[in-house]
């Protein structure tokens, strides 16, 4: 049967959202028998309360089918509550934090997977600072620390558990938009395969995208679940399968005709194991 994860993103309750499709994957998700959802950020449009109420009620709602782990996204931050401070800088979370619980990547640990977040979503700071002023409070970044931490759970685990790591922020680059998420972004994708991640599960681009990164990693980018998806095509969430050999990635679109979700592609990619080899690889490099 293999771990099976419904992975979907960008609902963005609000001003943006689309309470057909919240109602169609409510109704989806139990008929495919996931053992984790996973919400990769931006729950909300403006990080007001009612937006992050309207998702604790959507979580609380598939958490009777499977658990389901959320991480922020940049419209989950209120990054004007601390621009450019380091300490202090949970604040910016806060009213994300109230909820949906005290961490902002938690670890889920599975006997099939272990399932780990990095935060990417950092508002205005200066990791996630280019040259372009459109990035502002937009793109996001993987620190040092957050590739430490995920790397050290990744490390610790059983050979059999596979690595899932979720962020928001796109790691590869958008067909439409032609832009990555991630500031330094060559550093992340670095530290993402460093760290021995199996999988990645992101958002944020807006439309969806299955492709491997480094030959290796699958990357699962999941579509908005809103009105907001990019160049108004159908909105889109994925249903990840972790086989003991392969991983299998099905994508769901939008039929608005039909108000429901229908299965259309599927990708299927080798699933590469961390060899010794590898981890003396990484150790040296």
């Amino acid at each position: 049967m293999g771990f099976g994860i419904v992975h979907f993103s960008d609902t963005h309750f609000g001003g943006k959202a689309d309470l057909a499709q919240i109602e169609a994957l409510e109704a989806l998700v139990p008929d495919l028998e996931p053992q984790l959802v996973v919400l990769s950020g931006d729950v909300a449009q403006r990080a007001r309360h009612g937006e992050f109420q309207a998702g604790r009620l959507l979580v609380r709602e598939l958490e009777r089918t499977a658990p389901v782990y959320v991480l922020p996204g940049n419209h989950d931050v209120q990054w004007w509550r601390r621009p450019f401070f380091p300490l202090g800088s949970r604040a910016k979370y806060a009213k994300y934090l109230r909820y949906f619980g005290p961490e902002l990547a938690p670890t889920l640990v599975f006997p099939e997977a272990i399932v780990a977040g990095a935060v990417t979503a950092h508002g205005l700071a200066w990791g996630s600072l280019t040259w372009n002023l459109r990035d502002l409070a937009v793109k996001g970044h993987l620190p040092k620390k957050e590739f430490k931490r995920v790397k050290a759970l990744f490390d610790s685990a059983a050979p059999e558990q596979a690595r899932v790591l979720v962020v928001h922020h796109n790691v590869l680059r958008g067909e439409l938009s032609r832009r990555m998420g991630l500031a330094r972004w060559r550093q992340a994708q670095r530290r993402i395969v460093e760290s021995g991640a199996e999988v990645v599960l992101c958002g944020h681009d807006h439309q969806e995208q299955v492709d491997l990164l480094e030959r290796r990693v699958v990357v699962s980018c999941a579509g908005t679940v809103s009105r907001g998806s990019r160049g108004g095509r159908p909105s889109v969430f994925n249903r990840v399968v972790i086989h003991q050999d392969a991983v299998e990635v099905e994508l769901y679109r939008w039929d608005a005709a039909r108000r429901q979700f229908r299965r259309s592609d599927v990708h299927v990619f080798s699933r590469w194991r961390r060899t010794e080899d590898d981890a003396a690889e990484v150790a040296v490099a």
